[in-house]
């Protein structure tokens, strides 16, 4: 049999800094490692140097989401430098000493080539997993690198895609896994607002997963309004 339709691309989002605000494209690169410059920077905490997590995220700082990143040369973003908003409106370079300071004490940035994801370095989520939350929930909350429609029913369509291969674009893409969320869905990408019954609610009704986890089977350019066929 060969590939069916099974949704579209309506929105593309990567992450220059772990943790700080998205930058929304209209399209991009991926390869190997995911969204061309997707979490090439994080920023590490400096009360846990031995930590096997040891990233300054969204679930100590929530004010992460008020610092905007983005790349000098856009066209280059694995080797332009980043510069970042602050929330009072500076503009420093992302290895600026004054940038990490303004995070915490002991705060230090690192790089990461092949980008610094919890898990894999693609994810992806549908309209219909994000509205069987909360019909007003932003999509942000869930971090997603790909915002899908799909085209069939069902309230979290892509666990039905697990474990098998989608083709978006030129970017031929694995479903490898389910998303296990955290704390960080609780909080309003716009607001920075805590509510615990998002998680709450993702616990009881989807076991706590949310979204897929993905990686890459053959690099390509993917963009909004592309349609995501499965192959079956």
């Amino acid at each position: 049999m060969g590939a069916r339709e099974v949704g579209r691309v309506v929105a593309l989002w990567r992450y220059p800094v772990k943790s700080m605000a998205a930058e929304a494209l209209e399209s991009v690169d991926v390869g190997w490692h995911g969204f061309a410059g997707d979490r090439r920077w994080a920023f590490v905490r400096g009360d846990v140097p031995r930590s096997g997590f040891p990233w300054l995220t969204i679930r100590e700082n929530a004010a992460l989401l008020q610092y905007v990143p983005s790349f000098v040369d856009e066209g280059r973003p694995d080797t332009s430098r980043t510069v970042v908003r602050t929330p009072s409106g500076e503009e420093l370079d992302v290895v600026d000493p004054a940038l990490a300071a303004s995070l915490g004490e002991g705060v230090r940035v690192i790089k990461q080539n092949r980008g610094v994801f919890d898990a894999m370095p693609l994810s992806l989520i549908t309209t219909q997993a994000v509205a069987g939350v909360g019909e007003d929930l932003d999509p942000q909350r869930f971090r997603p690198n790909l915002l899908v429609e799909a085209a069939g029913g069902g309230a979290v369509p892509e666990n039905e895609w697990v474990g098998s291969v989608l083709r978006i674009g030129g970017l031929v893409m694995r479903c490898d896994q389910r998303d296990e969320r955290c704390v960080v869905v609780n909080v309003d990408p716009a607001t920075g607002v805590r509510d615990p019954a998002v998680l709450r609610t993702i616990a009881r009704e989807r076991s706590t997963c949310l979204g897929v986890y993905g990686s890459t089977v053959q690099p390509g350019r993917v963009a909004v309004g592309d349609p995501v066929f499965l192959d079956s």
